[in-house]
């Protein structure tokens, strides 16, 4: 088996570790605090494939959407700044904030749920951060410095010409990486538009922004050049998370040790079973390809990200002396101890049912969002007036069309139904699509009708079809009057 190597980590000052003491330590840290650098080998196998095919497709989506619109609006455009939302083309405003709160409470739940019967499938098939460090800068630096044996050299070796070369090429790829994806994920937040115009205009038109965009720049170049895998094992709170809420049912990939102890080394044409021996040839091929530089075989780990190299690896091994794949594999704990096959558990379906009416009611939100929203309110130290006959009170109202279309509405008052309205402009007032209009009104009524000097009344807003968008209650003031 000249073709399976032997785990070599690069320690804090450059030494190699023997297996044990790598086995008994922290993937990527010393036992006195230093960091340990994880040269990864390259994964190949059947769920590196799908791996990266989920990738290609997530990579895809996340540099095409910023440039679909749906009538005129954007996909998804977070524009914390002027206050401007837009999920799947719809706009969404501070006053539609719950809403969106209620999805993030969704999401959170969904992620529970997901992650109690799943383990951290969401770790190493989804997450940005292992999509950018597996699928773009680790397949750079594989092109650029080699496999893992070759970059293991080249980091032992003096800075001669060809490690500065590499390395200066490497690092320069890095940052122009990294300077691509900050200019995408600015175009969530401002539009494609507004990205081409500050690009093109130049750093000393839009100062402000070119800091911010060189800052966010440093901080991707940071993560994926340097701080890599413990942004998973240091920062990152749904690793913590999951110790809380997974289980012996949960699926993850485990080590079969019931079928792989004892460990030993492969001799051909050994009886391993007559022998005592297990599956498992203590070949190191698990380690040898974790990014986070664990060993599956000592258990469910913290650092364990579910990105399945190690189940690629043993498979390939398996295959070659001949045994049975499938000695790690995507499991539940109790499956392996007591041979039982996965169900969903009570608290599973709990959690998924509260899911479902969670987000149920979320679509309900959504679809019965009014189409406009308007306001009426009484200019700051206004009160009324008399006029033949007629108290007379001022409102100035607000209209916000969340509708894709042009609204043409009226107003009218809904209670007391004989409150007349007088307005400043026209009757028929004229909103935008995703714009707010702004005007004022008279509402009048007879004098000898109002018995309260503060009294409620409903307004309402009406399209040309007599259909009402939406309505707004609010007082209307008179002279005080004692009652008998």
């Amino acid at each position: 088996m000249s073709d399976i190597e032997e785990i070599e980590v690069r320690g804090g000052q450059g030494q190699v570790l023997d297996p044990e003491t790598y086995r008994d330590s922290i993937g990527t840290m010393e036992q006195s605090g230093k960091r340990r650098w994880v040269f990864p080998r390259k994964p190949k196998g059947k769920y590196t494939n799908y791996r990266n095919i989920v990738s290609y497709l997530l990579l895809i989506i996340y540099f095409s959407l910023p440039f679909i619109k749906i009538n005129g609006n954007p996909l998804l455009l977070f524009n914390v700044i002027d206050r401007e939302f837009f999920i799947f083309g719809q706009p969404f405003y501070p006053q539609d904030f719950f809403i969106l709160t209620l999805g993030a409470i969704a999401s959170l739940i969904f992620i529970i749920v997901f992650t109690i019967a799943f383990g951290r499938i969401f770790c190493g098939w989804i997450c940005p951060q292992t999509i950018f460090m597996e699928s773009i800068f680790r397949k750079i630096e594989y092109l650029i410095e080699g496999d893992r044996n070759k970059q293991m050299k080249l980091d032992r070796q003096e800075w001669n010409s060809e490690k500065i070369w590499k390395r200066t090429l490497k690092w320069s790829v890095y940052i122009v990486i990294s300077l691509i994806i900050t200019h995408f994920m600015f175009m969530y937040i401002v539009g494609y538009e507004e990205v081409f115009k500050i690009v093109s205009e130049g750093p000393f038109a839009h100062p402000t922004n070119f800091i911010v965009m060189i800052l966010l720049t440093a901080a991707f170049y940071f993560v994926f050049a340097w701080f890599r895998e413990q942004v998973c094992t240091l920062v990152c709170p749904y690793g913590r998370l999951q110790g809380v809420l997974i289980d012996k049912d949960t699926i993850n990939v485990f080590y079969d040790f019931k079928r792989g102890e004892n460990r030993s080394k492969w001799r051909k044409g050994e009886d391993r079973k007559a022998a005592g021996k297990g599956d498992c040839i203590d070949c190191h091929q698990c380690v040898v390809v974790c990014p986070t530089g664990i060993d599956i075989r000592d258990g469910q780990q913290l650092e364990c990200i579910n990105c399945t190299a190690c189940i690629d690896a043993c498979d390939e091994v398996m295959e070659k002396v001949g045994l049975p794949k499938g000695l790690i594999r995507y499991a539940s704990e109790n499956e392996i101890e007591k041979e039982i096959p996965f169900k969903f558990t009570g608290r599973m379906k709990g959690f998924t049912v509260f899911l479902f009416l969670l987000v149920g009611f979320l679509g309900y939100l959504l679809y019965s969002r009014g189409e406009m929203e308007a306001k009426f309110i009484k200019p700051a130290g206004s009160t009324f007036f008399v006029k033949e006959g007629q108290i007379i009170n001022t409102y100035n109202y607000t209209f916000l069309n969340k509708t894709n279309e042009k609204k043409i509405v009226t107003i009218k008052v809904i209670a007391p139904a004989h409150g007349e309205i007088t307005y400043s402009a026209s009757s028929k007032i004229q909103v935008d699509r995703d714009k707010i209009s702004k005007g004022t009104i008279n509402i009048s009524f007879p004098e000898d009708e109002m018995k309260l000097s503060k009294q409620n009344i409903t307004i309402g807003v009406y399209d040309m079809k007599g259909n009402l968008v939406d309505s707004y209650q609010t007082y209307f003031e008179g002279p005080f009057k004692l009652q008998f």
